[in-house]
């Protein structure tokens, strides 16, 4: 059984407390809806953009905006497709916040998915991985590295193991074990849980980072997208990953990581 090991402390108190102000100030804040649009549409295009650079994309910011509006860039094929994927799974997973967030139809009832999952990475990797191998989990042994370094960050379990592990981690998100903690740490749980089983042959940090910012987007704490959370990692991709290894090295407390 999935229980994540992790300490309250006066660090996370403190910043929680700090988002939950933020949280309302954006909330009730009057914004001309034209202006609300436009910084919504400037944080989807950092998100995409940063949220495949962190993974080794070459493309620049201007190219990724010219991709996203539907020119042609000179640019190596994948770098393309990775940026126009990436742009899909947020377009689906603000599908799935619409209809099962807390101000859905559903009011956030519903309990999360491994076909979300599944899609998202479908999505992640269309036209990069064989039609066999997208919407699948790995049937294969893989390594963590750093994208930057190259330096190996940890090893995941065994793909035999894979299945049994995402259907654990699923039960504790969806269960009220899982549903007591706050959403901000469900989300840093599910990114980091995701990325540690690395269910899938490739793509499994864009999708960890989209299925946390599900949870985050479901649970009432996308602040109106206004702001992309994959810039900061790539902003900060070395005490990102450093954050990420220490996990490991901890033997499995989420504190530092949470913090």
């Amino acid at each position: 059984m999935f229980k994540p090991q992790f300490t309250i402390t006066n660090s996370i108190l403190k910043h929680i407390g700090w988002i939950e102000g933020a949280k309302e100030v954006i909330d009730y804040a009057v914004m001309v809806p034209a202006w609300e649009v436009k910084f919504q549409e400037e944080a989807r295009v950092r998100t995409v953009h940063f949220g495949t650079k962190i993974e080794g994309n070459e493309l620049n910011f201007s190219q990724a905006q010219r991709v996203l509006e539907g020119q042609e860039v000179l640019a190596r094929e994948r770098d393309v497709q990775e940026v126009i994927n990436y742009r899909n799974v947020i377009e689906y997973i603000d599908r799935l916040g619409e209809r099962y967030g807390l101000s859905g139809p559903g009011g956030g009832v519903g309990a999360y998915t491994e076909g979300w999952l599944k899609k998202i990475h479908e999505l992640t990797t269309e036209k990069i991985l064989e039609s066999g191998k997208s919407g699948q989990y790995r049937d294969a042994r893989v390594v963590v590295k750093n994208s930057q370094t190259g330096e190996v960050s940890f090893r995941p379990p065994l793909a035999v193991e894979v299945p049994i592990q995402i259907e654990e981690f699923f039960n504790w998100l969806n269960r009220d074990n899982g549903r007591e903690v706050h959403p901000v740490l469900r989300a840093g749980i599910t990114h980091y849980e995701l990325v540690r089983i690395h269910p899938f042959a490739d793509g499994n940090g864009r999708v960890a980072r989209a299925f946390a910012l599900l949870v985050l987007l479901r649970e009432g704490y996308d602040v109106k997208r206004f702001f992309s959370i994959e810039e900061h990692f790539d902003s900060n991709s070395e005490e990102y990953y450093g954050a990420l290894q220490a996990v490991s090295q901890n033997k499995g407390d989420l504190t530092l990581w949470l913090e």
